[in-house]
């Protein structure tokens, strides 16, 4: 039941919905606004704010207003990687658009065709985006919304009515053979880098990882690996002088802070051929690293000496959590292992049954059938 006079109800999704009147129609009725929030205390001053903007001066905010202040506002709270993505997708390809529309403006209708051209014939070759590149841009949007109806600003419009459709890629593997190719390869020619591409298909370690792991983070004694580091080169659109630098951060998220148990196979090379060093894994130097892009393509060499097809250096990734399943881990570990922040993120994304294991599981089931046509046969002499 709402509190009497104020139009404040609970929903049945737990959260809370203000009704307020925004506007009147021409014979005086009036016209609705809604806003939601988690608390009571919050969806209240939700629409005292709104109360407090003058009509006027909300009809006359800029989307491109709202936008720089959100950013300004989450800069402190983001990754400078993170705040550097937002930043550049506002100004590659929101702003050309919306910079200097009014946000009272920004309808539904606008916001569809907006994500429906990027589909079709958006980014520098007029040849359109990826559909995940659509949604990350539609994500930024979505977030300036929120902040504006924080900010006691109505949206003009419902963001969750619009969508980008994903196709369901099917993740690439290496097939057995190709893993049994690589692999004598890498055995074969042993350094640091090759070192790192086995490293990488042995424990499922993202590019960015594997560029920052340090020797020091292997632990020979208790047979781990830890990581806690990453590697990876951003934009720099506040820099005269360089389009571009090397940072280190912390990993994607506090899963992806995580302990890998090593292999007996992996244990056994780095005591024959690298026990003792220090420094980078890819350069054993304490001041010198290998950064993502080098890395990427000394794989695609090795791909190619190694007559294999060309993929990219993320295939290392997913051939380890296939592998895995097909040998039977539980998911749970499996998802810690890669630093998922829940399991249905390795079930959907990275592991990929693979013709033969679904063979198997037939085979399984036909076993099973045969069992009991078995014992129904034994009935009936």
């Amino acid at each position: 039941m709402p509190r009497k006079g104020e139009n404040i109800y609970k929903r049945k999704d737990g959260r809370w919905e203000a009704r307020y009147i925004k506007d009147r129609s021409s014979n005086g009725k009036a016209i609705y606004g809604y806003v939601y929030a988690r608390s009571y205390y919050e969806v209240k001053n939700k629409v005292a704010n709104i109360a407090n903007i003058p009509k006027e001066n909300e009809e006359k905010i800029l989307f491109s207003e709202l936008a720089d202040n959100w950013l300004k506002a989450e800069k402190q709270h983001l990754k400078e990687s993170t705040y550097n993505k937002y930043r550049n997708l506002l100004y590659t390809y929101i702003y050309p658009v919306y910079k200097d529309m009014l946000f009272h403006d920004l309808l539904h209708n606008y916001l569809q065709k907006f994500c429906n051209d990027l589909l079709k014939s958006g980014g520098q070759n007029h040849t359109g985006l990826s559909p995940k590149m659509v949604f990350d841009i539609l994500t930024v949007i979505r977030n300036i919304f929120n902040y504006a109806e924080k900010c006691g600003y109505h949206s003009p419009c419902n963001l969750n009515g619009i969508t980008v459709k994903q196709p369901i890629k099917e993740l690439t593997v290496l097939s057995h053979l190709e893993q049994e190719k690589l692999y004598r390869y890498l055995c074969g020619n042993l350094s640091y880098r090759n070192f790192g591409i086995l490293l990488c298909l042995y424990t499922g370690l993202r590019l960015g990882e594997i560029c920052a792991l340090q020797w020091n983070d292997i632990s020979l004694e208790e047979k781990t690996l830890s990581v806690h580091n990453t590697l990876q080169r951003i934009q720099t659109p506040d820099d005269p002088y360089h389009k571009t630098k090397i940072i280190h951060s912390v990993p994607k998220s506090k899963c992806s802070i995580r302990t890998i148990p090593l292999p007996s196979n992996i244990i056994e090379i780095i005591e024959s051929h690298f026990k003792g060093l220090y420094g980078y894994v890819l350069t054993s130097c304490e001041d010198k690293f290998v950064e993502p892009r080098t890395m990427e393509n000394h794989f695609k060499k090795v791909l190619k000496e190694s007559n294999i097809r060309q993929v990219n250096y993320h295939v290392l990734r997913h051939t380890f959590a296939t592998r895995c399943v097909e040998v039977g881990f539980d998911v749970k570990s499996l998802s810690e292992i890669l630093g998922h922040a829940n399991v249905n993120i390795t079930m959907n994304r990275y592991i990929h049954p693979t013709m033969e294991l679904k063979q198997k599981n037939m085979e399984k089931l036909s076993e099973l059938f045969a069992v009991k046509i078995l014992v129904n046969t034994n009935k009936f002499p």
